[in-house]
This record gives C-alpha cells, structure tokens and sequence, in this order.
C-alpha cells in the first residue's frame, strides 16, 4: 500500500471505442508488492482495463491514481516515467535488435544514468540466465518462452514500481508459463507490485495474492485468490469452462 492507500487505485472507470462502452465503472487496487491478476472472458475488457492504466486510452468517466497522484489524463510516456511499465499481448520486441538493445531500449526512461542501467542489467540477467547467454543474439532467433523472458526484462529495465503484464503465457506451454510465474513472484516479493491479464486461470489464482474478475466491461467478482479458486460457480459462470483467449 502506499501510506495509507493503495497504490494503483482506479476508480470507476468507464472507457469507449468510439460508441462502443468496452469498460463500465471498473474499479480495482494494487498494492504494493502485491500480484493481482485480472481473469475473465473473451472480450470482458482485460487487456483494455491495461491500456488504461498504462494511458493508451483515456476514460470518459472516473479516475486512475498511481502513488496518490491523478495520471489518466498522462500521456503514456508520462506514466512510464511515473513507474509503471506495459508488457502488451505479443511482446512487442524489436525482433531484430539483440537481447541487450532490446533491453536498452526498455531503460530509455533513466537513459542518462549509466550505473543505473549497469544495475538493473545485472538483476536482470540474475533473473533470467537464459537471456545472459542469449544476450547477443537478435531478439528473433529467441524461442516463445525466452522472447517472452525479454519482454518481462526488458519492461523491468525502467526500474517499475507497478508491472502490467498482459496474456504471459500466451502461445507458451504450460512448464514455461509456471515458470514465469514463479518469477512474478520472486518480482513481486521484492516490492514491484504486479497486475496480470492472463487466460490459464487456475494457474493465476495460484499465485496471485487477489483477483478480479471482468464480465461484459464490468468487475462482477472480487476477492483473495485463495477464495476464489474454491468457487465452484467462476470459471463455469464467469468464464465459459475455462481458458480462452486474449481479449478486446
């Protein structure tokens, strides 16, 4: 939490595609160091709830607050400076550029500070050793699981203090996408809070602290993981049986 307050905190929320409502009154908190992950079905509004937050939409109604301050009328940029880093649905690496400029490239925001970027660089590779014997390699020649490895690291180079992940086990198999997690977590516990949009649900409630869960634009279910991994009426409900795809 942040002082006395979370801090992501979006308040009610309701975003448009043209005339088309795509999110209605969304409310949701992140805390500090928490994983917090964001299920539902296709089309319910995931990835555009992330959008939002990261100010690659504005809302037409309601608020988004990052550490106290209001930030849905930032430009995207802004809110990466503010610390919070986007890893959108697909990566979106540089899949010419090698594993460290791709890495340089997500540490723009503090491009001026060579030790900062020395250390980051380093806990990066710590996390992630498979990318420090990739490290000149093209992003490309990368397998799924490595190339989406990259974009975690390559999102934490900015030094975050919120990470938004969007579908991480998108096209992956499931031994990598329970690996990842487990890195999430190891993120998490050193104080980078997490959000997460993923479709292998019973997987992110494992390891999520809390879950909301997204139905037709809206949050019809909330609560600690643990609570509603025993909920017998989510996934058959909420989430047609299971794991689908990404979202709007």
């Amino acid at each position: 939490m942040e002082g006395n307050g979370p801090l992501l905190d979006v308040r009610g929320i309701d975003v448009y595609y043209g005339d088309v409502q795509a999110l209605r009154s969304v409310s949701l908190q992140v805390g500090a160091g928490e994983l917090v992950t964001l299920i539902g079905a296709n089309g319910a509004g995931k990835s555009t709830t992330l959008r939002t937050i990261s100010g690659l939409l504005a809302p037409r109604r309601g608020e988004v607050r990052f550490a106290g301050e209001r930030i849905d009328g930032a430009p995207a940029y802004g809110v990466v400076k503010r610390g919070i880093a986007h890893l959108p649905e697909g990566r979106d690496l540089f899949p010419g550029l090698t594993v460290i400029e791709n890495l340089k490239l997500g540490h723009w925001v503090r491009r001026h500070d060579r030790v900062a970027f020395d250390e980051q660089l380093q806990r990066v590779m710590e996390m992630f050793p498979r990318l420090a014997e990739r490290a000149d390699q093209p992003a490309a020649t990368l397998s799924g699981g490595e190339q989406q490895m990259l974009g975690i690291a390559r999102a934490l180079m900015s030094d975050p203090r919120l990470l938004l992940v969007d579908e991480l086990s998108l096209g992956l198999a499931p031994m990598i996408v329970t690996q990842l997690f487990d890195v999430l977590g190891a993120i998490a516990q050193q104080g980078t809070a997490i959000l997460i949009v993923e479709q292998f649900v019973h997987m992110a409630l494992e390891h999520s602290d809390r879950a909301y869960v997204l139905a037709r634009g809206q949050v019809v279910l909330q609560g600690p993981s643990t609570e509603l991994r025993e909920d017998p009426a989510l996934v058959e409900t909420y989430l047609g049986g299971g794991m689908v795809p990404a979202t709007v």
